[in-house]
């Protein structure tokens, strides 16, 4: 006789990371001014970022209804286009557009990301939510200043939940945890309990979530610049199928054997090393002067102080040292063909020798017409890349989280220049002062590339007022961004 064993059935309390999200998200915002003035900046620099990324034919190719024809009266408008989509796909169009060419916000921790990717979610449910028709004629008022708290929210959730918890590690993507905090703020904005919002969040963490096979060689490609808008529009779904009565699964993390932990996250139990709050948001580090990369920020900057130095002599280059951290030389540091505009800013060789040769560094730089360059190529060949502990270390330091990198260059006659180093990025808060007014201005530049001048300034006008902005309505300032003709 063999002996029966049986799974006990009771469900248990639901895991406490997740009531832990929940009770946040439903608890009354009270973020202190910093955190509302730098989310103001994220709106801008996003919205700024994803006009500049509507240039590019690969990025508008995702655009638009799935059955193309398709209208939706009253539906979501996706900015820079004349698109009007359902609330998912105008999440993963705007999530698409913001994050196309790495340009966007970033946090790094014992994970990564772009915690702005979860715009594409918070502003198609704002829209959403305010064009729905009611019975007093007119959708929920929702206003930008929401927005901004759900900004703030969704980048705490995101971030906190990367300073400890490192997915690549075991292979998966970061965007996991823009699925996790798009999915709870948009539950919440909808109006879910907080019942329904951990009910959504299990879902979101036993999706299945994606590989980082497409961040790194030889795979790198164009779905990194999708993946947070596929992400972030899942997000919706599962907010919205939670609130059409789609019961959760309370252990969807700590069940033995099934649950996220045992399955997907090798035995290790997800970490949440602080409460959650504004932190973030005030710490979040910009993408000002280069779209790449974030780990190769500041070697772009050395690059460019050294331009001057080797631009006459770029054949009589030996070698070049570039001394980084660990980070960058696991996620970055490449040698071979690059196939494509995704794989060269990933690429920590590639972006170094641009800025070494033109003196600058633009997303035009990762396209095929510059990447044929023989240049470039020749120069990646004499790079040798080496790590500096103490630059690792302070990545990993709370009260830095440097990224630092120093580049040198030797030459046949036996001279060299300086070496240049670069511990903390522009866009780093403890350069904010110098960095926000380049903020402002990569936006009113990037702004430029796709609204007529006089829109252009009316928006400018807009966000630069932060009273008046915050007391708009949503749908009012996605209108200022929309086209009358589709595309």
């Amino acid at each position: 006789m063999s002996a029966h064993f049986s799974d006990s059935n009771l469900r248990p309390d639901p895991d406490p990371e997740l009531v832990a999200i929940a009770d946040y998200v439903v608890a009354s915002a009270a973020f202190n001014d910093e955190a509302y003035q730098t989310a103001r900046y994220c709106l801008m620099d996003s919205l700024g970022c994803a006009m500049l990324a509507l240039k590019y034919p690969a990025c508008v190719r995702h655009l638009g209804p799935i059955v193309p024809g398709t209208t939706v009266p009253g539906g979501v408008r996706v900015p820079g286009t004349g698109f009007q989509l359902d609330p998912v796909k105008a999440a993963f169009d705007i999530g698409c557009t913001i994050r196309w060419l790495d340009y966007n916000d970033t946090w790094l921790a014992a994970e990564w990301g772009h915690p702005s990717d979860n715009l594409g979610a918070i502003l198609a449910v704002a829209d959403y939510l305010c064009r729905r028709p009611l019975p007093n004629g007119r959708g929920s008022p929702i206003t930008v200043r929401d927005v901004l708290t759900a900004m703030i929210q969704a980048h705490e959730i995101q971030g906190v939940l990367a300073l400890e918890n490192s997915f690549n590690r075991v292979g998966l993507d970061h965007v996991v945890l823009v699925k996790v905090a798009s999915t709870a703020v948009a539950t919440r904005m909808l109006g879910g309990t907080k019942a329904q919002i951990i009910d959504a969040l299990s879902h979101a963490w036993i999706d299945g979530q994606s590989l980082r096979t497409y961040r790194h060689a030889p795979n790198a490609g164009p779905r990194k610049s999708w993946a947070a808008g596929d992400a972030t529009s899942r997000a919706v779904r599962l907010a919205l199928m939670t609130l059409n009565g789609e019961p959760g699964l309370p252990s969807a993390l700590s069940t033995p054997k099934w649950g996220f932990d045992d399955v997907l996250f090798k035995g290790n139990r997800l970490k949440v090393p602080r409460a959650y709050g504004s932190y973030v948001m005030e710490n979040v580090l910009f993408k000002i002067a280069f779209p790449a990369e974030f780990h190769a920020q500041t070697a772009a900057e050395c690059a460019i102080h050294l331009h001057p130095l080797v631009k006459d002599r770029l054949d009589q280059i030996d070698r070049i040292v570039l001394t980084t951290q660990e980070s960058a030389i696991r996620i970055i540091s490449k040698t071979g063909p690059l196939h494509n505009p995704a794989d060269r800013d990933h690429c920590l060789q590639y972006i170094v020798a641009i800025p070494l040769i033109f003196g600058t560094l633009t997303a035009d730089h990762y396209e095929d017409k510059i990447s044929h360059d023989p240049r470039i190529d020749a120069m990646r060949g004499k790079m040798q890349v080496v790590e500096d502990p103490r630059y690792t270390r302070e990545y990993l330091e709370a009260d830095k989280r440097s990224i630092a990198n120093a580049v040198q260059i030797f030459f046949t006659d036996g001279s060299a220049t300086p070496k240049v180093e670069v511990e903390y990025p522009l866009g780093h808060r403890r350069r904010r002062a110098e960095g926000i007014p380049l903020l402002v201005k990569k936006f009113q530049e990037n702004l430029a590339t796709r609204r007529p001048a006089a829109q252009a300034k009316e928006i400018m006008d807009f966000c630069q007022n932060r009273n008046r902005l915050e007391a708009m309505r949503a749908d009012e300032f996605m209108a200022l961004w929309h086209h009358e003709t589709q595309g």
